[in-house]
């Protein structure tokens, strides 16, 4: 694993130069190169790596694996400089001084953060990933060093201690395999893949290791003559110019295609494919349809990424055939370029001059990706959640449906209708209210399908719930969502907080409102608040006590309030509240009711019944309790439960359906609890507008024969 490890600095470096630069690098940018190792190896001088090896031979050895995608020779220069600024007394300002102001910014960007406390380790991890996918952002060869840099360190992962072991091993597992994957270094991403799988499973990849040497054995010369059989095929069809590659998947894929369809190692029988490469792409799907004359293809197992490019720019022709010999036999047809992309991903876009300059000519398809990742990134300050995002956006599968215009969107498997509405315009997914897929109406929550067009159907009256999250897949739509939510929770927290305090200054400071300017100055300062709207907020959102507020304002008043406090005043519930303001589904509060409520820091008040069973624990603390009542011209529908007992015969529900509709109400819902075989016991979700209402409704229930009980369920 450690290429250099016997090998003295100097040498091991000199051996990458004579080697892998030559090939390809002018030996000006070799000595430029050459003359970043040495401030390297200056700056790093007496520090060493846990194995008890030079430090300097890590950034060596990562240098060489980029030297193995031909990289430029300014990524090779911040490769070998990307531990400096955070591990050496080596400034940013020095760097640029010595090597140039883009090759600083490479190397801040790969940086570690070390000088930023956090409240735990998911906190620092997720802000490392934020800042890495900021400065890709700007550059993408900085996350190529990056994963270079964690793909030594994997394969020297061997000296830590076993904890450790599987905590980078997941970290890795989870985001940097997959933005190896996605940014099209498939040979990487397959490498971190099945080393994380050797220190998470040690087991399970000991025994599967062997069971693939011992078919590997057992199937060589059948792969190498499958292999002449194809190119035979070829031949006869009149290609010369071409290349056929056999290739075993890797132990991860392997283990990963048993776990997904439930079978043992014996059962798998595509654990081999062949790669075909041609001059053109007319050719590729001359190939194609070679092969699929030669060897019967099987079913639902064809891909065109020729046609539609995977993300990254993955181009290539899959297909499954049945084999000679009963295998079923994986045959991926592409060009040359293509791969070439496919070995190296976005750095085989890199085009390189004889002085070692790069040039980026087709990096757009990374830069988008990146561009939609940071969109929530920008608009997200909490980093845990845009690392939830990222491991979102990094979900491998793709499913390729069309706009009504013909445009193609890319959406990860098991995305809704809802997440395409974000994928076209953040209005469109704020106002939309249903959707036509192949021109039949569906909901939100439907599950896009590959080929699927998709118009997306709006109202400006319509806006995000909290409902949506439960079917929304994307980053994207997922934060604007959150977004929405917050910023209106934050709207409707600061008008019931205005409210509350109000009603609680009026009572302590005898009807007396405004409150001095001095007066909030000094309660800002003593709460620690920047705005006195933020103090407002903290109330609507029940994390400060209206009532223990205006306590400390009229001790704060020059007008004393000595002990006293006239009688608390309700405070009004006009329905328009919004989010801050729920009516508990234990009791299913509803104008006419006798109510009261209930603080909860952070989620604002909760109106129960006044006879709620669940009030009893919660009336041990007074304070957190507010006189609310119904404000007359309240007009909305609220939820009630109504529990049924009627006979178990034919038409009994129904007639129960019509008396809940006669009466102007709907059922949102109805349980069917188990009973004898001639009654049943049903609980209804019903709208009502008042207490009155629900009364009525309860008496044309009674009036059915078939019902021998009815009541309004709480608790």
């Amino acid at each position: 694993m450690r290429r250099f490890f016997r090998s003295s600095p100097e040498k091991a470096i000199r051996a990458v130069c004579k080697g892998r630069l030559a090939n390809y690098l002018s030996q000006d940018a070799i000595d430029e190169v050459y003359q970043a190792f040495v401030f390297a190896e200056k700056n790093h001088r007496g520090q060493t790596r846990k194995s008890g090896e030079q430090y300097i031979h890590h950034p060596i050895e990562v240098a060489a694996t980029l030297a193995e995608l031909q990289m430029d020779s300014r990524t090779l220069i911040a490769s070998l400089l990307h531990d400096v600024i955070e591990d050496t007394p080596a400034t940013k300002e020095e760097v640029t001084e010595k090597f140039g102001a883009d090759i600083a910014l490479l190397v801040d960007g790969v940086s570690k953060i070390g000088q930023i406390r956090f409240d735990s380790k998911e906190q620092a991890e997720a802000e490392n990933f934020r800042k890495m996918i900021m400065a890709m952002s700007r550059d993408v060869r900085v996350m190529i060093i990056k994963l270079a840099d964690r793909l030594h360190n994997m394969r020297t992962l061997d000296i830590m201690r076993a904890e450790k072991q599987k905590r980078i091993s997941k970290q890795t597992l989870e985001v940097y395999a997959p933005i190896a994957e996605r940014l099209g270094l498939y040979h990487w991403a397959r490498e971190l893949q099945d080393l994380c799988f050797l220190y998470l499973y040690p087991k399970r990849h000991s025994a599967l290791s062997k069971a693939i040497e011992q078919r590997q054995g057992n199937r060589k010369l059948v792969v190498e003559k499958l292999k002449e059989s194809v190119s035979l095929t070829l031949n006869g069809a009149g290609l010369e110019d071409f290349k056929v590659k056999g290739r075993q998947k890797s132990v991860f894929s392997i283990y990963k295609k048993m776990k997904k369809k439930q079978r043992t190692f014996d059962e798998l029988f595509d654990i081999y494919g062949f790669r075909i490469i041609v001059q053109s792409v007319d050719e590729c799907y001359r190939v194609l349809g070679i092969v699929h004359n030669a060897y019967k293809p099987i079913p639902g197992r064809f891909a065109d990424y020729i046609a539609i490019p995977k993300a990254n720019g993955y181009q290539s022709l899959h297909t499954v055939v049945f084999g000679p010999l009963g295998d079923n036999i994986e045959v991926q047809i592409r060009t040359r370029r293509m791969d070439q992309i496919a070995e190296a991903g976005v750095a085989a876009h890199w085009v390189y001059k004889s002085d070692g300059e790069s040039h980026d000519t087709s990096n757009h398809l990374a830069r988008q990706w990146l561009l939609d990742l940071l969109d929530p990134a920008h608009q997200t300050e909490n980093a845990v959640e845009f690392l939830e995002h990222l491991k979102t956006d990094l979900y491998p599968d793709e499913v390729y449906v069309f706009t009504p215009q013909g445009d193609i969107k890319k959406m990860p498997r098991g995305a809704t209708a809802l997440d395409f509405a974000y994928a076209v315009h953040t209005d469109v997914g704020n106002h939309c209210t249903g959707a036509r897929i192949n021109k039949s109406l569906a909901t939100l929550p439907s599950v896009l399908h590959n080929g699927d067009s998709v118009e997306i159907i709006t109202s400006k009256g319509s806006w995000p719930t909290t409902a949506w999250l439960n079917y929304a897949v994307t980053a994207k739509a997922r934060t604007h969502i959150r977004n929405y939510l917050k910023q209106q929770t934050e709207e409707d927290a600061l008008r019931l907080g205005k409210r509350l305090l109000a009603g609680a200054t009026k009572q302590r400071l005898f009807g007396r409102r405004k409150i001095p300017s001095n007066v909030q100055a000094a309660l800002l300062d003593e709460f620690g608040l920047e705005n006195w709207s933020q103090l407002l907020v903290d109330i609507g959102l029940g994390r400060r006590l209206p009532d223990l507020v205006a306590r400390q304002i009229a001790q704060l008043t020059e007008e004393k309030v000595e002990g006293r406090v006239i009688g608390q005043e309700a405070l009004v519930i006009r329905g328009s509240e919004g989010l801050l303001v729920t009516y508990s589904k234990c009791c299913s509060p509803v104008p006419g009711d006798s109510i009261i409520g209930s603080f909860t820091a952070g989620h604002g008040l909760a109106v129960h019944t006044a006879d709620c069973p669940n009030m009893s624990d919660l009336r041990k603390q007074p304070e957190n309790f507010l006189l609310v009542d119904w404000d007359e011209s309240i007009d909305q529908s609220f939820n009630a439960k109504l529990r049924v007992k009627l006979n178990h015969i034919t038409g009994a529900f129904a007639e129960v359906a019509i008396a809940i509709a006669e009466n102007g109400s709907n059922i949102n819902h109805v349980d069917v609890h188990e009973g004898s075989e001639s009654v049943r016991q049903m609980d209804f979700l019903v709208d009502v507008k008042n207490r009155k209402q629900l009364a009525k409704i309860i008496k044309a229930i009674y009036r059915s024969p078939t019902v021998s009980k009815v009541t309004r369920h709480k608790g």
